[in-house]
């Protein structure tokens, strides 16, 4: 990609965001190496422990993992076995399908988790931002990057409660009528492989 960093003349053109958008992701990149260093633990696998601790339970397989991520079956099978020897995952079956290795975080992995909180560079560099900057900004990229996913044909991977599928019934009670499940409040808020957005929900922050 060429930069277009010294170029002030085209800061309204959207490949002025992607510089922007691709910057940050090389910076938290580097981050997550940092923070996983003490621990062994590579970028790589930083994002699949996040990725298990947002991930709804319809979707929490080592398939969604690397369609997510972007990356090789390969690739993330011998990430998952590090984190499993470490202890930081654990792997169990569907319970309607046997054959359907389903992945989750630890106690050991959310401990880790919550200790090294890879996100805190992200959310001291934005405490200023205001509520209606994030939420604009966050219905800009996702409308985006449903556009990209679309033309690759790849998964959604939108929150549950943004979906066509999440039906409310009650205050606290959700249905989602493509699984045939009941969800709760907290489970509408995770990422899930089969979302699919309702009109004028592009926003993963609504």
């Amino acid at each position: 990609m060429v930069s277009i960093r010294y170029y002030p003349l085209m800061l309204k053109s959207p490949v002025a965001l992607l510089d922007l958008v691709d910057r940050l992701a090389s910076l938290m990149r580097a981050e997550f190496r940092r923070v996983g260093a003490e621990a062994g633990l590579m970028p790589v696998h930083m994002q699949a422990l996040m990725f298990l601790d947002q991930v709804n339970r319809f979707s929490n397989t080592p398939q969604a993992l690397a369609e997510y991520l972007g990356l090789t079956k390969g690739t993330i099978s011998q990430s998952l076995l590090l984190l499993d020897r470490r202890g930081l995952i654990e792997r169990y079956q569907d319970e309607v399908d046997k054959r359907v290795v389903r992945l989750r975080l630890s106690s050991l992995g959310e401990a880790f988790l919550g200790q090294a909180n890879p996100t805190e560079l992200w959310q001291v560099a934005s405490r200023d931002v205001s509520a209606n900057r994030v939420r604009y900004s966050v219905s800009v990229l996702r409308a985006i990057l449903y556009e990209v996913q679309a033309q690759r044909e790849g998964p959604p991977f939108g929150v549950c409660h943004t979906c066509v599928y999440c039906q409310r019934k009650s205050q606290r009670i959700y249905h989602c009528i493509l699984f045939g499940e009941r969800l709760s409040g907290p489970e509408t808020r995770k990422i899930c492989r089969e979302q699919t957005p309702k009109s004028g929900h592009l926003s993963a922050g609504e």
